[in-house]
């Protein structure tokens, strides 16, 4: 009996372990065979990934997109190269076999615990895509909190994702209260004359005249991200500058267009900008959930 199981197995989500589980009740040995498979595939992917850091890491081109791409091939390589006769899984099927007292012993309890706790102890409510890197942090730390703004607008999670990503890189300059703790605003909403909460002033980059400045700006601020994802969807749906976002916001385009157009940003090329995060998002999503 043969044991289907995603490609990326254990390196992708925790419905693999679930699979897993359920392979070893019908087929110990096969399922035996199929975690050291997957384990050999984790082992592959974390040394392909050293030797790339240590031989080919110039600093020229080196950015999120490409580290992104090298991770998804990696995963790609590791997948494919794992599971061969003779290869590392052979051994680790063995040392597996002793540790649960023979292919006949792999119920689902013991082939359970045998597992790595990186494996078994991964949270069983996961709904983010599994994705490698900052980017695929950022989808996940966020992805149960964009849901609000997402059911509030009917804007797809990964587009607003995207512009939450694009406002802040992927969480890495985010706005800063001046204690330096987080503002939780990823969206970039300033504070007008309306606004009564909290409030982060710090220095920005504003497009005048097609040309960029460094000014002071005062940001809103937030108690968390959960309420930062709640008032961007108020500032979509009631603010009559969004109204061809929020008709427009299904597609890509129409949804960076329409922000760029709303003057959501100075910038003159935010609306392609954001287009190319959209793409990445996207991408990310099909290619590794």
């Amino acid at each position: 009996m043969a044991v289907s199981l995603p490609p990326q197995g254990l390196t992708s989500d925790v419905k693999s372990l679930d699979a897993l589980r359920g392979a070893a009740a019908k087929d110990p040995k096969a399922a035996l065979k199929e975690a050291a498979r997957q384990f050999e595939a984790v082992f592959m992917q974390e040394l392909l990934k050293s030797m790339r850091e240590a031989t080919m890491k110039s600093g020229m081109f080196d950015n999120e997109g490409s580290d992104l791409a090298t991770d998804m091939l990696d995963v790609q390589y590791a997948s494919q190269l794992s599971g061969r006769p003779g290869g590392l899984a052979d051994l680790i099927a063995q040392q597996l076999s002793r540790q649960v007292g023979g292919p006949e012993a792999a119920t689902s309890a013991t082939l359970t615990r045998t597992l790595p706790a990186r494996f078994a102890k991964l949270p069983q409510d996961i709904a983010a895509p599994r994705a490698p890197g900052a980017q695929g942090d950022f989808l996940r730390q966020h992805w149960d909190a964009v849901q609000v703004a997402t059911r509030e607008t009917g804007i797809p999670a990964q587009f607003i994702l995207a512009q939450a990503a694009h406002e802040s890189a992927w969480g890495r300059r985010e706005i800063r209260m001046p204690d330096g703790s987080p503002s939780h605003n990823l969206f970039g909403i300033k504070a007008g004359a309306g606004w009564t909460g909290k409030v982060a002033e710090i220095t920005t980059t504003e497009y005048v005249n097609g040309q960029p400045r460094k000014v002071t700006a005062r940001f809103r601020a937030y108690d968390s991200y959960e309420d930062a994802f709640r008032d961007y969807a108020r500032l979509l749906k009631h603010n009559d500058r969004y109204a061809e976002v929020m008709r427009r916001g299904q597609t890509a385009e129409g949804f960076a267009q329409g922000l760029q157009k709303a003057g959501y940003a100075t910038d003159p090329a935010y609306a392609d900008k954001l287009e190319k995060v959209i793409n990445t998002t996207l991408r990310l999503q099909r290619a590794l959930m």
